[in-house]
């Protein structure tokens, strides 16, 4: 089976992560998953949603594994359920209905309270107007509402009164506005119950009760499991299996643990932590549905008593509980599902012929190399897809019809013709068959790259003054002004453009217009030369793009004050060019080159992918040069590449979520399809 294993890593043993899982702990759970058989992805939440949505969907698993606590808000450790069940994964552990509720630990209280299990008279305080209301024998105890790993909780969370408590309160609501817990004082042993739904008939799924033991240097007056001691002293921690009670006070524990699981409708896994004090009264303090799977914690221990003695018979249980679940047993022993396993084209024009420099034939400079092709398909594979090779040419047509692939990942160029980025999409599109990028609409518009900056300019967005010539004779229109850069039309990878393309008068205007009419067999695009700084920003995603941070290419040196972004530089590293990923700009600019982007993005109506090339004016307005949506991924050299690698975005995970929405239109048009026959 295919499992993705999301959550967050601790980096830092603070209080802001306290929360998170280990480096220790994730390739303990990555590596017992693996030794049951399953091939397994880590997926790292703590980046923007939208990312991990797009691996989620690139690496469409059978199943999620999820640890992910989220960074904040009262309903953190409730959003990525949510979001697995909006993309309709399954998932291990509680939904996000549950989720929520148990993150509160005061409404979850009142909730338990109500199916008989005792709690602690207590209250929630979010001001200090709310301790007028507070009715409790001193001692209290004060801690945060919405936090878990005792985060909040000191030795001198218990105060003894009511000035004691203001002061308290209003330190602590400072730090955590969100709410506190003011309870009365329970004395006693701390006892944790775990749960794995799957384990256990005889308790339905209810553990042997575990038993904290501390070991302080001194003896203190209230004996509390509190951060320090939790985070930063674990060694003087003991958890005792089983715990030190009585028959009696074991099978209370079971029957109120049950009662707890069931009506806040927890599934797979869980932990309740109770207090008992020294009469033997119990009281419950809060659940864990999100408990930690770190080596030696105390739900491997009790798990143990119930004779599932490793962590990988402990994980199998989850998984056999999940898998039940979502009526998707059958898959714990397939390495691989059929279901989650896609065929995907991998549609591409190979580069038969490396120019040797910029006057050299450059008829195959936009087409992709042998390396490249084998990059792209190498990444494709290892999200578990099979990959099936199509070179872009006239027999495509039939080799696709016989491929049966699910999904094509397309970055073929196209051979010939002013719409021939556009020929394989539309190929696709007669045959309903989801590909990757940008339609061939969007693709015809933005090889033509006069009528892209018409469409920009109309959007209103700024791009250079230009104009065409068709033989070399046209008149100048008297609004251009000399220096003047000339472009072939309708051309990508900075084909024709050369160091010595800026025109200073008409004569060399006309001379360099006319070579390149006559060399590409079309019009050349006569623009005006920008000055400022040259930016290039990729763009990931569909309506809403992200936009990674821009790549700056700076002229080392120049030796004309007309740099010119050239053919040359393309085909092989120079001293004369800089990559500077990310761009050192300050954040107005920043966010002025994100808003164009986007803007220019959706005009365009680009889609999945792009690149788009910006230079500043003399008065630095960002102006719009072109854009590329079919930018190069030729690993570490590719500007997209170069830009993803400063993203912290590995080449795996780029192809991965330029795939993302290609199978999520895929899966669309297979519910469409479903629909159709019910």
């Amino acid at each position: 089976m295919k499992i993705a294993f999301t959550h967050n890593v601790q980096l830092h043993p603070t209080e802001e992560e306290a929360e998170f899982d280990t480096p220790k702990t994730i390739e303990s759970i990555r590596s017992a998953l693996a030794r049951l058989g399953h091939v397994v992805e880590l997926v790292e939440v703590s980046g923007p949603a939208s990312r991990t949505v797009a691996r989620l969907e690139a690496l469409n698993p059978d199943l999620i594994f999820n640890t992910a606590e989220g960074r904040e808000g009262r309903f953190r450790e409730a959003f990525y359920p949510g979001l697995f069940d909006q993309l309709g994964i399954p998932f291990t552990g509680s939904d996000a209905y549950t989720c929520a509720i148990t993150l509160d630990k005061q409404l979850t209280k009142s909730i338990v309270a109500q199916y008989g299990v005792p709690v602690p008279k207590g209250y929630l305080v979010s001001s200090l107007d709310d301790l007028q209301r507070i009715e409790v024998t001193h001692p209290l105890f004060v801690k945060p509402n919405f936090e878990g790993s005792s985060k909040g909780i000191s030795m001198d969370s218990v105060v003894r009164s009511k000035e004691e408590l203001r002061t308290k309160v209003e330190s602590l609501l400072k730090k955590y506005p969100a709410g506190l817990v003011v309870e009365e004082y329970v004395s006693g042993k701390d006892v944790t119950v775990p749960y794995l739904q799957k384990a256990s008939p005889s308790t339905k799924g209810v553990l042997t009760p575990a038993e904290y033991v501390f070991s302080r240097p001194e003896k203190a007056e209230f004996e509390i499991y509190d951060f320090e001691l939790k985070q930063l002293h674990s060694d003087s921690v003991d958890v005792k299996v089983p715990a030190d009670i009585s028959p009696e006070i074991f099978n209370s524990l079971v029957k109120y643990s049950q009662a707890v699981f069931k009506c806040l409708n927890v599934v797979d896994l869980a932990r309740i932590d109770y207090r008992i004090t020294p009469d033997g009264k119990i009281y419950f303090l809060e659940i864990n549905a999100l408990p930690s799977l770190e080596p030696g914690a105390g739900i491997y221990l009790s798990a143990a008593q119930s004779g599932l003695k490793t962590t990988e018979s402990v994980l199998n249980t989850v998984l056999q509980s999940a898998c039940e679940r979502y009526n998707i047993v059958h898959k714990l022993t397939q390495k691989r599902s059929s279901s989650s396993k896609l065929r995907v084209g991998l549609s591409y024009n190979l580069k038969r012929y490396v120019p040797r420099d910029e006057h050299d034939n450059d008829k195959d400079a936009e087409f992709d190399s042998p390396t490249t092709i084998d990059a792209v398909a190498s990444a494709l594979a290892s999200y578990g897809h099979e990959v099936i090779r199509l070179e872009a040419t006239a027999e495509l047509p039939s080799t696709i019809h016989h491929a049966h692939v699910d999904v094509v990942f397309n970055i073929a160029e196209g051979i010939r013709g002013r719409n021939r980025e556009a020929h394989v999409p539309s190929l696709l599109e007669l045959l309903d068959i989801p590909y990757t990028g940008s339609d061939p609409a969007a693709l015809s518009i933005t090889l033509d790259k006069g009528l892209a900056k018409r469409v920009v300019r109309e959007a209103g967005f700024l791009t250079p003054k230009f104009f065409f010539m068709l033989t070399g004779k046209e008149r100048i229109p008297r609004e251009m002004s000399f220096p003047l850069i000339v472009k072939p039309l309708a051309e990508g990878s900075s084909k024709g453009v050369l160091g010595t393309s800026v025109a200073r008068n008409e004569v060399e205007l006309r001379e360099k217009a006319l070579q390149l009419i006559q060399k590409y067999g079309q019009a050349a695009l006569i623009e005006e030369f920008l000055p400022g700084r040259e930016f290039t920003v990729a763009l990931l995603g569909e309506r809403r793009p992200k936009v990674l941070p821009p790549m700056e290419i700076v002229f080392v040196s120049p030796k004309t004050d007309t740099p010119v972004y050239s053919f040359a530089h393309k085909l092989k590293s120079t001293p004369e060019i800089q990559y500077v990923a990310p761009a050192q700009i300050d954040a107005p600019l920043r966010t002025e080159i994100e808003r164009v982007a986007r803007g220019c993005f959706n005009a365009l109506g680009c889609r999945d992918v792009a690149r788009i090339d910006f230079r500043l004016d003399a008065q630095g307005r960002v102006q719009f040069m072109e854009c590329n949506p079919l930018p190069g991924l030729t690993p570490d050299w590719s500007d997209l590449c170069l830009i993803s690698n400063s993203a912290g975005m590995d080449y795996r995970t780029l192809i991965g979520e330029i795939l993302a929405p290609a199978i999520r239109r895929y899966k669309q048009k297979q519910k469409r399809e479903a629909d159709v026959i019910l």
